[in-house]
């Protein structure tokens, strides 16, 4: 997506004109105007010249954004609010003069101000009224200037109507001026005074003057919708300190070049993203995370720019400079993601687009509506220019964007980046949340979970244990060695592994044998005891690994993919909020389950290879809205199919294409606080559009004085500068949403899904399978196969599940599992 800055808009119409005009120039797929920051994101293969001349046709201006290393992440222009000060110095100078204006044509004339006595003369009164209004209309010119160069283009807007409104009643008191003149003239003195007292001077001032208030407020209200954003911006350091030749040398960051060596002391921001390559430290890292622990860091260690350096020294070589940095990438992502729309502001678009010529339409018909109904025409022009200035497009406007600004910054600060707004209304929409097991739900990587010695201590079973395992390559030899880490592990000799059955070697002269309970219980004997507890551990998830020294049994050791602390506490709340949690695992049935108990998943599909996640999400679309929730490397097609993917322990990897939601942390309870924020956020959008349509619908038949209420114009322009600015400040309200508290989550009623439908099952009994990738191999090869559905493998039962979607001949069953030089015993 290209960015470019728009100028010149000034509420919603405009943003339409905007866009509709960018969309008809060819070779652009799609164009998002964003009226809160003045932008535009184009897709497309059109030309930079051809958009920017066609928002230049339509009246506005247009410009690229920078896309300069400095610019992606030092400019702090790129966000300053510059209209607040304009618009201040504006309303001071108006008010000056609408505060004389306002003493002479009503504290002198109702309230008896002193005043010289030749205001009591009606005809100098009005003259004076006159050019103190002309005064202010001048100040404000802006108003008149794009409001009828725009009317005239045939492309109304917000300021076209406060233009007119103002406008009439300049041009119907300036009408009664003259005619005050010639009665004067004629020595019609009480006409003087009858059309005296229907001057509209002061609304003609007070119109703009109220609407630059209500401007200034808009203005400083969306001015802190993009706090996050900024402060985001602040964050980049303007210097690096590089370390060249042993000396220490500060320089600019747009220096800074990949492959530089630079340094930080305590205390210190870290200019650019690298791995550390001298000293340790801790580091805070809470500025784009949302963390506020330290996270210890060491040679070897990735550090991100912005993150702060909390204790020692270290020297880091720059791996991501400029806009490639993390920083960069999450300011990107908040940006783009304001730039897009969300698919809940398309009706306010709609309405937008032809809200002004309604409203003109409108106010047309009140003057002829009024006048036929046989009341003065200066009671009719009144109500007609009420109608024209207490009209609001632009809080129609901002319903949307404002919301999705402050919604992706509170997310930004709390490591949760969506990248488009359609992604932050999404993913509070969903149904189902799909996760994969291995990394999301779980640690990722096996660890020891269980050491049950038998006639020994349990360090001299992992100090056994560890010498056997640590000239294996496995998974769970590592898992061993980890544990081991801190003891004195001895040397073996004459190490073999024994293919499908386990390892041996000789230690101090005696046989050291570790493998599965099937191989080790044919070799020694076992007590019905510790039968039980391997039973146990299996139906618990784990893989108990048995161990034997000399003639003797001497303990197991469980080894498993264990479950992140906050998994089960995630999946409660994802539960609470109404939503069917599926984990899908190319684990067998058995341990699947098990897993799904711990983490109090209630649907579990087991036996998924990885190129079949993509499938079973496309099954789950049919039941509802579909969230996958992986890690976005190996689970991008099932990310990219779901209707919203989201990849969770990102770190300093924000740009991950499959995924709509990037978490950077790799916590479970984040997800469910995406959820959370983006239902609020909904909330807020529509909020925000009911005030929106309902301000509208109630202020317009007040203007036409259709309730008996006969209401000035300058009450109507006051309502419309406030409606706009309550629509900001209700957005700002969702800086106070805390995202991870889930005792207001909204308790819905959940459907019920099936989480497997099977044609026809078979249940084979193999031998020789050892561990998970043996089950991994015994299962690719089933379900290579023509009418294997699926295959669920177990080495624990030695068994295979197999799902079929016709028959299929055993012979050819039996050739495919012994060419993998296992042993086919026939179907149960």
């Amino acid at each position: 997506m290209e960015q470019y800055n728009v100028t010149g808009m000034s509420c919603a119409a405009c943003s339409a004109r905007v866009e509709k005009a960018v969309s008809a120039v060819p070779g652009v797929k799609s164009c998002a105007v964003s009226l809160l920051t003045n932008s535009m994101g184009v897709e497309g293969n059109a030309s930079e010249t051809d958009i920017i001349r066609a928002v230049e046709n339509a009246g506005y201006g247009a410009s690229k954004k920078g896309k300069s290393a400095k610019t992606a992440v030092s400019d702090d222009d790129i966000l300053k609010d510059t209209e607040t000060p304009k618009l201040k110095k504006r309303l001071i100078r108006s008010v000056a003069v609408l505060l004389v204006l306002m003493y002479f044509s009503m504290g002198h004339m109702m309230w008896g101000f002193p005043a010289p006595a030749v205001f009591d003369n009606y005809v100098f009164l009005g003259v004076f009224e006159m050019l103190l209004a002309i005064v202010i209309m001048m100040i404000n010119a802006k108003f008149f200037t794009n409001g009828f160069k725009s009317l005239f283009s045939g492309h109304p807007n917000m300021d076209t109507l406060v233009a007119l409104g103002s406008s009439a009643s300049f041009g119907y008191s300036l009408a009664e001026l003259f005619i005050m003149i010639i009665a004067l003239g004629n020595g019609e003195h009480e006409l003087v005074m009858k059309y005296g007292m229907n001057l509209y001077f002061e609304s003609a001032a007070m119109i703009p003057t109220l609407i630059t208030v209500g401007k200034m407020l808009e203005s400083m209200s969306k001015g802190r919708t993009t706090d996050a954003l900024k402060g985001l911006m602040k964050l980049a350091p303007k210097t690096a300190v590089l370390y060249r030749d042993g000396e220490e040398h500060e320089v600019g960051i747009e220096e800074v070049r990949l492959g530089d060596i630079f340094a930080v002391k305590p205390g210190e921001s870290i200019p650019v993203d690298g791995v550390v390559v001298f000293g340790s430290s801790s580091v805070d890292e809470s500025a784009l995370t949302g963390e506020s622990i330290p996270v210890d860091k060491e040679e070897g260690a990735s550090v991100s720019a912005a993150t702060i350096n909390r204790s020692g020294y270290i020297r880091c070589r720059a791996t991501r400079v400029g806009e490639d940095t993390t920083l960069s990438q999450i300011i990107k992502t908040v940006s783009d993601a304001a730039a897009t729309k969300a698919p809940i502001a398309r009706i306010a678009d709609k309405v937008s687009g032809i809200f002004v010529p309604a409203v003109m339409t409108i106010s047309i018909l009140t003057l002829v509506g009024w006048l036929i109904a046989g009341k003065e025409f200066s009671f009719a022009i009144a109500r007609a220019i009420s109608v024209l200035v207490i009209s609001c497009p632009c809080a129609l406007g901002l319903a949307t964007p404002v919301a999705i600004m402050v919604g992706s910054g509170v997310g930004a600060k709390n490591g949760i980046l969506y990248k488009t707004a359609a992604s932050l209304e999404a993913v509070g929409r969903a149904d189902i949340v799909t996760l994969d097991k291995t990394g999301t739900i779980t640690e990722g990587k096996p660890d020891v979970t269980d050491i049950i010695p038998f006639g020994i201590t349990d360090n001299e079973l992992l100090r056994y244990a560890a010498a056997l395992e640590a000239k294996s390559e496995h998974p769970l030899a590592k898992a061993i060695m980890g544990r081991a880490e801190d003891i004195n592990v001895p040397e073996v000799s004459d190490f073999k592994a024994l293919v499908g059955n386990g390892l041996s070697a000789v230690l101090d002269g005696e046989a050291l044998v570790g493998g599965s309970y099937k191989y080790i219980s044919q070799k020694y004997e076992i007590s019905s005891d510790y039968t039980a507890k391997v039973t146990g551990l299996s139906e618990e998830g784990k893989t108990p690994l048995l161990f034997a020294k000399g003639d003797k049994f001497i303990g197991m050791i469980a080894v498993a993919d264990t479950i992140k602390s906050d998994s089960a506490a995630a999946i409660e709340e994802l539960k609470g909020m109404g939503i069917n949690v599926f984990m899908l695992t190319g684990d067998n049935e058995r341990t699947a389950l098990a897993i799904g108990r711990q983490a109090h998943v209630d649907n579990v599909i087991a036996g998924v290879l990885p190129d079949g996640k993509s499938k079973k999400v496309s099954e789950l679309k049919s039941k509802g809205k579909v969230i996958m929730v992986g890690d976005g490397i190996n689970d991008a097609p099932a990310l990219t199919t779901a209707d919203t993917g989201i990849a969770i322990g990102a770190g300093a990897d924000v740009a991950i294409d499959a995924a709509d939601i990037v978490v950077m942390k790799n916590r479970l309870t984040d997800v469910s606080a995406a959820i959370r924020l983006s239902r609020a956020t909904i909330r807020n959008i529509h909020e925000n559009l009911f005030w929106a349509f309902i301000y509208n619908a109630v202020c317009i038949p007040l203007a036409i004085g259709l309730f008996g209420i006969e209401m000035k114009p300058a009450y109507g322009a006051a309502a419309m500068a406030m409606s706009s600015f309550c629509v900001c400040m209700n957005a700002l309200r969702l800086n106070l949403v805390k995202i991870h508290d889930a005792s207001r989550d909204k308790k819905l009623k959940k459907k019920k899904f099936k989480t497997e439908e099977k044609e026809m099952t078979k249940t084979l009994k193999i031998e020789g399978m050892m561990c998970g990738h043996c089950e991994a191999r015994v299962k690719k090869t089933l379900e290579a196969i023509e009418g294997i559905e699926s295959a669920a493998p177990d080495h624990n039962t030695n068994t295979a599940v197999i799902t079929l979607s016709k028959d299929v001949d055993i012979d050819v069953i039996k050739a495919a599992i012994e060419a993998q030089d296992y042993k086919f015993l026939g179907v149960e």
